[in-house]
């Protein structure tokens, strides 16, 4: 378990130690990319705008390179991969969008599954062979109301409800998580498969949400983590040592807000035989993880 007062100021040394940040233009990815920067590590900032990315990131303390990817394009995923050369010792899967209005990938993906899970997905596989430590992608606690609906991924039956398609992409990215470990551990391989959660922070997320359900983000955000705080979990699950298929989240109330420590997942994210399925379901989709 983590201190209650784990901060950054407790990051270690990373000097030597190579990290992609996927959505590290603004929010907790910023921040994170930031500070992995600051204690050393060369950062890359996977962002979907190259110039917002440059911009955000004149002011970092240490070695960092901007490189375009689009999490709901395939063919983004899989040009940033055809770049990469040598290890890479952390993957962060930060990336992802909140409560959109229906719309479709141009893989034709729902667009919450597609850039939150289906993106992420593909992206892991494919760098695969190159990482050394760990990959953590990030969650949320809203995961716990989640359905995996195999048969109707995309909302092609099911009526669109923009909250139900986030909390099923946020079980996704658990049940992947989970999944990913089990088939590391069979390989005998020390890669490390984490997953963290910030709580509920101040970021603009959910910048576009109006109406009724606006305001109440628009309240509960000002009780919650603000960017700094809520990256903290991220940090941690990317520097301390803990147990491949930790979840990390905030301490508080919650766990809306606070400092990072272990937690347990819903259930739902534990079911071992929904996991393999939607993981052999998502491998067939992004032609990746066979």
């Amino acid at each position: 378990m983590a201190s209650k007062k784990w901060t950054q100021k407790d990051l270690p040394d990373l000097s030597g130690r190579t990290v992609v940040v996927t959505g590290a233009s603004s929010g907790i990815g910023l921040v994170s990319a930031r500070e992995l920067s600051a204690h050393g590590a060369r950062v890359i900032l996977a962002v979907r705008d190259v110039q917002k990315g440059r911009d955000v990131a004149k002011d970092f303390v240490g070695t960092y390179e901007v490189r375009e990817l689009n999490l709901a394009d395939l063919e983004s995923v899989r040009n940033f991969v055809s770049q990469w050369s040598g290890d890479l010792d952390v993957l962060i899967n930060n990336a992802g969008i909140m409560m959109a209005p229906a719309f479709r990938t141009i893989d034709d993906f729902e667009l919450h599954m597609g850039t939150n899970h289906l993106g992420p997905f593909a992206l892991t596989n494919l760098l695969l062979p190159f990482i050394t430590d760990r990959v953590i992608t990030v969650s949320s606690i809203l995961h716990r109301r989640g359905r995996i609906h195999l048969e109707d991924l995309h909302f092609d039956s099911r009526p669109y409800n923009a909250m139900t398609a986030y909390q099923d992409s946020k079980l996704a990215n658990l049940l992947f998580t989970l999944e990913l470990q089990r088939r590391l551990s069979e390989q005998g391989s020390a890669v490390r498969a984490l997953a963290a959660h910030p709580g509920i922070a101040r970021t603009n997320l959910v910048a576009h949400v109006r109406g009724v359900n606006g305001l109440v983000n628009s309240f509960s955000q000002r009780l919650c983590n603000d960017a700094a705080k809520g990256a903290l979990p991220l940090l941690y699950a990317a520097t301390q040592d803990i147990p491949g298929g930790s979840y990390v989240g905030p301490d508080g109330i919650g766990h809306l807000r606070g400092y990072p420590v272990i937690h347990k997942t819903a259930k739902r994210a534990m079911d071992t035989e929904m996991a393999r399925r939607l993981w052999d379901a998502s491998a067939e989709l992004t032609n990746t993880g066979k």
